[in-house]
């Protein structure tokens, strides 16, 4: 029996005063007369126990950003695209203008029915990420099979060949195939190179199109070991039954795919379904927020404002190259440290509180917007000074009240921040 209902039989039933019943049963006499006239308002449901869910809450979102998160998940997953937490708070800060946590939109989409709660699932955290520093300092490659409709002259579907830089996660090539074959990664291996540059590394699985080095030595080099062996490009292979070391091309296949199954007319010729892949790959590269990027950038914003890493032959090992990430603070400014020293380099208060990346080869710097990759500034660091001014015309002077001496300034010498 519940001590509430004891409480109610000792006032009611035994006519015991309040004070005798706290006494006997150990509980403040308060709780007893809120007991009591609660049971005299509304009868039995005083044996019930109240929730303790506050009146109001003052830092619960509205009803209608709700509905929008709802509407974008859907939406989203409708179209094939990826629809977690991390998505929609991009979407509804960059679309809708309304900023909500990760947490919160996770915790509504569970409380909706949207997303399941898996507790055992391996978390991120535990898995040991790498990334190459550079666009063009790793490209992974791999292919994936896709069924096509006419089933009669593909009874085995197609199959789709990726290049994906590893830095940026940008899709450099995507093709399809009736079947990969050697000669035609090697083709694709060459188109790709063509079009973005020579890449200084590759990293693959260890199918026999990549590399025979696991074929005993019969047959010599493939074709396109051939031609990276030509162009100075360190290949770089998996260990066996190990396949998380291509992970970032076997995560664009499946998002790929995924897309692909969504789409409402399915592909019956190796035509057709090259036609859906580039319609992917420009929603992929231009406008699809990755979240393994930083601030959720696009693959092509990242690619195109970074320096290319090249060959090693080609890189001149005597240069200083190095790619920050930084804030530029309220009065316009970022630093950077060279030979020990700290400088200021100015850019402008219009910019302030805006993500840069700062791109240095020895003394030149590129500052670059982080999202939109947006060049700010290009400048040749003067390391005998501090402030590194715009070169922009001086603003009007403020009005003071002290009067000022004519002739050379007595302060720090610094010029002013634009």
């Amino acid at each position: 029996m519940s001590k509430a209902r004891l409480v109610l039989t000792a006032l009611f039933v035994d006519h015991q005063t309040p004070a005798e019943v706290a006494a006997r049963y150990g509980v403040h006499r308060g709780w007893v007369y809120r007991l009591k006239a609660r049971y005299e308002a509304e009868g039995d449901a005083a044996f019930e126990p109240r929730s303790r869910r506050p009146h109001t809450s003052p830092t619960a979102i509205a009803a209608t950003t709700v509905q929008l998160i709802v509407e974008l998940r859907e939406k989203l997953t409708a179209a094939g695209l990826d629809a977690g937490p991390d998505t929609i708070a991009w979407h509804l800060a960059r679309h809708h203008g309304v900023v909500v946590s990760v947490a919160t939109i996770s915790r509504y989409l569970t409380r909706t029915g949207l997303v399941r709660p898996q507790p055992k699932k391996k978390p991120k955290s535990s898995y040991i990420r790498f990334q190459a520093p550079l666009p063009n300092e790793t490209w992974q490659s791999d292919f994936t099979h896709y069924p096509l409709t006419d089933t009669a002259a593909f009874p085995h579907g197609a199959e789709i060949l990726t290049w994906l830089d590893d830095c940026t996660r940008y899709a450099l090539h995507v093709s399809a195939h009736q079947r990969v074959t050697g000669p035609a990664v090697l083709v694709t291996f060459r188109q790709a190179a063509g079009q973005h540059g020579i890449p200084a590394s590759t990293l693959t699985d260890n199918g026999m199109v990549f590399t025979t080095r696991l074929a005993g030595g019969r047959g010599g080099r493939n074709a396109l070991e051939n031609q990276l062996r030509t162009w100075n490009v360190t290949q770089k292979n998996s260990r066996p039954n190990h396949p998380t070391t291509c992970g970032k091309v076997e995560r664009f296949q499946q998002t790929m795919k995924k897309w692909l199954r969504r789409q409402p007319d399915q592909p019956a010729t190796l035509e057709q379904l090259q036609t859906l892949l580039d319609a992917f790959v420009d929603e992929y590269n231009h406008r699809r927020p990755h979240r393994s990027l930083p601030l959720r950038a696009t693959p092509a914003a990242l690619y195109t404002s970074l320096p290319k890493a090249l060959p090693a032959t080609s890189r001149d090992t005597d240069t200083h190259d190095r790619v920050r990430h930084d804030r530029i603070d309220k009065t316009g400014c970022v630093t950077l440290r060279h030979n020990g020293r700290l400088h200021h380099i100015g850019i402008g208060r219009t910019h302030a509180g805006t993500h840069v990346i700062l791109l240095v080869h020895d003394l030149q710097i590129r500052i670059v917007e982080a999202i939109t990759g947006e060049l700010l500034r290009e400048l040749t660091l003067d390391p005998e000074r501090d402030y590194q001014p715009t070169g922009a015309p001086k603003g009007p002077t403020r009005p003071t009240h002290q009067t000022t001496k004519t002739g050379p300034s007595s302060g720090s010498g610094l010029s002013p921040i634009s």
